[in-house]
Order: C-alpha cells, then structure tokens, then sequence
C-alpha cells in the first residue's frame, strides 16, 4: 500500500505523454509527472518516489526529496499565510499547511519554524504542527548512557535547550553542559547522559566519562601543532578562556591535558601547554 508523506518503492506499469504510471500489488494510476521522470527507466523497473497530493488532492509521485517526510521534524521556512493557516516550503511544488490549530505560536510569512509531518486522519491530508510537545514519542527512550544521537535545536528555556532527539523523542541540553553557540534549527550529534523516569533525555555535546577524554585530548594536541607548539593555556586557566579555545569545560581539559602528559605528548608550565620535541 503507497504511504503518503513518505517514500515508497513502486514499479514502472507504463509510460505516457504525461508521464511514468506507477504501482503496487495495491494501486496501478499513480502518476509521476514527466520532469520528474529519469533519464534512463525500464518498464517493470523499480523506482523509488516520494508520495503526496497534488494541488487537485489527488495522490502523486515525484523524484524530489522533501525537507521533511511524514511522522518527523524540520526546520522550515514560511511561505505564506491565509485565512487557513500558514504554508511552509518542504521543497516540494505544494506547500505544507500549518493549521491555525497546530500552531504554538502565530507563524508569520518569511519566518521560520521548527514543523512535525503528520497525517490528518479526518481528512487524510498530510499537514504540519508547531505544537511540538503533542508529537514526542511517549515510549521508553531504548538508548543508553553515551551513545550517539542526532538532535534539531527548537528553543531555548531557562533550563538550557530543548532538542529533538533522533527525530522521535524530547531532550534537554543544560546551560551548564553548552559549549558552543546554539540557535533554534541547528542540526547537531550529541550523547546520552540520562533517560529520565518520564522519558525525557539529559543530552550533552560531548561524551562523558573516560570516552570524552581521547578525542579531547586528540583536539588539543591536533591545536597545539596548528599553533606552532604552543599553547596560553593551563589547568589554572579559567573555565572562560578554555571555552573561548575549544568546545569543552574546564574539567574536561584538565583531564585531556593530564591524558597528553601522561603519555609525554606534553609539558606543563604555569603559563601554558608545549608539545614534547
């Protein structure tokens, strides 16, 4: 069955002057416009397509790839506002709607917003929503302390930044834990530090524990050759100093640096770091 707002692998049934029809065990019409037709096709060929309505509410296929398919987040632009809702560019001909009820704040034309796809299930359109909190998965995070995730920035709280984290689940990035600059958007990686007993996510930028030690301390000596030797920095350097320098807190440089010392990459002195000649 072809899922809209979402890709599907479909066969090439036959080609006309308007384009490729495609299908399934389930549909046979499903048109795919000739400019979007490739240069070299086979009829009982497999293709992949992305599906959504037309501006006729009529199901369609292209080879273009959205900023956002069906049931995840994305940073996108305003396009225009009506009387129904705002419309978001999603890089297709048709843009998103945003209903005046799904959104958490009043969207303006030219603004941008961070938008879930989701299917409406009374007029099986797919739509867009602004109001973030009801689209979390509410199952149990299955991830672990430090592993991997990918996270989009939405907004700055008095607590740090709420993400998403791996396009389903709520997390926050404490002030504290924030060494770089961050805008609402932003696409980043970052690590588990704790899955919280209602399911939202303590994120960090950096891992923590002994696995944060060998790629910090691979940064600091990778600048300390870009910097002929040297370095103005040390463990009685103030935490300001080092974040204006590298992405890390003070006790994760004092660690790295004791990392690199121990090894003998470097000698330490009151007034900074040298690499070992």
């Amino acid at each position: 069955m072809i899922e809209l707002g979402n890709y599907n692998k479909l066969t090439v049934l036959r080609n006309t002057s308007v384009g490729l029809f495609l299908g399934d065990e389930d549909v046979d019409d499903l048109l795919l416009p000739t400019k979007y037709v490739p240069e070299d096709f086979e009829i009982g060929q497999e293709i992949e397509v992305f599906c959504y309505l037309d501006h006729e509410e009529r199901p369609i296929a292209t080879t273009l790839r959205p900023f956002v398919k069906r049931n995840s987040f994305a940073y996108l632009r305003v396009a225009e506002v009506n009387e129904i809702g705002a419309f978001v560019d999603w890089g297709l001909e048709k843009n998103l709607l945003v209903p005046y009820r799904e959104q958490e704040g009043r969207l303006e034309a030219g603004s941008w917003a961070v938008v879930y796809c989701y299917l409406d299930e009374k007029s099986f359109r797919l739509a867009g929503s602004t109001r973030l909190n009801r689209h979390f998965s509410k199952e149990k995070p299955q991830l672990s302390v430090n592993e991997e995730v990918d996270l989009l920035a939405y907004r700055r709280s008095d607590l740090g930044w709420d993400v998403i984290v791996n396009d389903k689940y709520r997390g926050l990035i404490f002030h504290s834990d924030v060494f770089r600059n961050i805008s609402v958007g932003d696409a980043l990686k970052g690590y588990v530090k704790n899955v919280r007993p209602d399911n939202k996510i303590d994120i960090v930028l950096q891992p923590v524990g002994l696995k944060a030690l060998e790629p910090a301390a691979e940064q600091i000596y990778r600048r300390l050759q870009e910097e002929g030797g040297y370095l103005g920095l040390s463990d009685a350097s103030s935490p300001e100093d080092i974040r204006a320098v590298f992405p890390m807190s003070k006790k994760t440089f004092k660690k790295a640096i004791g990392t690199l010392y121990k090894a003998r990459k470097i000698d330490l002195s009151g007034d900074g770091i040298r690499i070992v000649k």
